[in-house]
């Protein structure tokens, strides 16, 4: 198929990219489980839908790896890969899912970055968070966000394919292998780019004295976004009840089963973020994660590095025209490698600065540092 969206989305104005979300139906489908949609009928584990052709089985996003770069699961299959009848046994299966992904000892590389954390960082994470998912479900305002629902879970530009002549058509949509029915909030942590508004660097760049072109940029991108919220909202009951919640609430439960492939910081932060505001989001008791002063001031430095990566990436990001993963349109591949080793060597030379100035950036950490394995 030609004529991605991520090939015109630049030359549409903000009216078609509207009517290319806004006037398409939504489906209130309801769905008794959660797991993958399926409809291979020798699949043994599995449960039919009111339409016996199709199933809900196995669920391939949390159990089987789908992300670049993401290790397989190295302690063996899952003994619940769903499908699942409720959130609590749902819970469960994002839990031993994390176990799953903890490699063996002798299969952790030695330049791993700390922020990584150890399997004993893993491990005892997983064993805290196992608590809080626990109470976490019994919050009725939970148990209302995580209502089964299935909509493609990577619907971004690059998979949208709409017609040359009327970019408001959708001709094709692909990239279904990770969609399943998911908790509603699962749906609530990602905007898709065409919806997405720009990076505060992009925004810092957009002043008065901007060119007219990049001011109407910049307000198509914010009209998109406000629309994108307003169909998600409106037209989707389901997710406009995960909209609405306190996103603390929900996202120990979407970073529980990946600490390995994310980080062991970054799903200690979700939890901190969590505890921290523990009565505020109107919880009873105390969170069962409670770090001490000395556990809370070595997260804060682990978490700065984590942080540096993720700014990186955005850098690359604008600058590339590529998305977090590195993905690049074929005609401007050569280009953008170009253009990536060039950042790279601005981004070593600054390092180099710096561990001359005696900082603690020094020129080897900082290549560590860098987000993509090219070079």
């Amino acid at each position: 198929m030609k004529h991605g969206l991520l090939c015109l989305f630049i030359s549409i104005c903000s009216v078609p990219r509207l009517s290319l979300f806004s006037s398409k139906g939504w489906q209130p489908l309801t769905f008794p489980l959660l797991g993958a949609y399926i409809s291979l009928s020798r699949q043994s584990k599995k449960v039919p839908l009111q339409d016996e052709r199709f199933f809900i089985g196995p669920s391939c996003p949390i159990f089987w790896n789908t992300s670049p770069g993401e290790l397989e699961p190295y302690g063996g299959p899952s003994v619940d890969c769903g499908p699942w009848m409720d959130l609590s046994s749902y819970s469960l299966g994002l839990i031993k899912s994390g176990y799953t992904r903890i490699p063996q000892g002798h299969m952790v590389k030695d330049e791993q970055l700390p922020y990584q954390g150890s399997i004993q960082d893993h491990t005892e994470l997983l064993e805290t968070s196992q608590k809080v998912l626990d109470y976490l479900i019994q919050d009725p305002r939970i148990q209302k966000a995580a209502s089964p629902a299935l909509i493609h879970a990577d619907l971004h530009k690059r998979n949208i394919y709409v017609s040359p002549d009327d970019p408001t058509v959708v001709t094709g949509v692909i990239d279904w292998q990770s969609t399943s029915v998911e908790p509603a909030f699962t749906y609530c942590n990602e905007t898709p780019d065409f919806a997405s508004l720009p990076s505060e660097s992009q925004l810092a760049e957009v002043d008065e004295s901007a060119p007219d072109d990049q001011k109407k940029k910049l307000n198509d991108a914010k009209i998109c976004h406000q629309t994108y919220d307003v169909c998600m909202k409106g037209l989707v009951p389901k997710v406009r009840q995960a909209m609405l919640l306190d996103p603390a609430l929900f996202r120990p439960f979407l970073y529980c089963h990946t600490t390995w492939r994310d980080s062991a910081t970054t799903f200690r932060q979700k939890l901190m973020e969590l505890s921290t505001r523990w009565s505020d989001l109107g919880m009873q008791g105390s969170c069962s994660y409670l770090p001490d002063e000395q556990q809370v001031a070595v997260h804060v430095k682990l978490y700065e590095d984590f942080e540096t990566v993720q700014r990186l990436k955005m850098w690359l990001r604008d600058s590339l025209g590529t998305d977090s993963d590195g993905w690049v349109p074929n005609d401007v591949w050569e280009a953008a490698k170009d253009a990536h080793r060039a950042a790279y060597n601005e981004w070593m030379e600054t390092a180099r600065n710096v561990e001359a100035k005696g900082d603690e950036l020094t020129v080897e950490k900082a290549d560590r540092l860098w987000p993509f394995d090219s070079r």
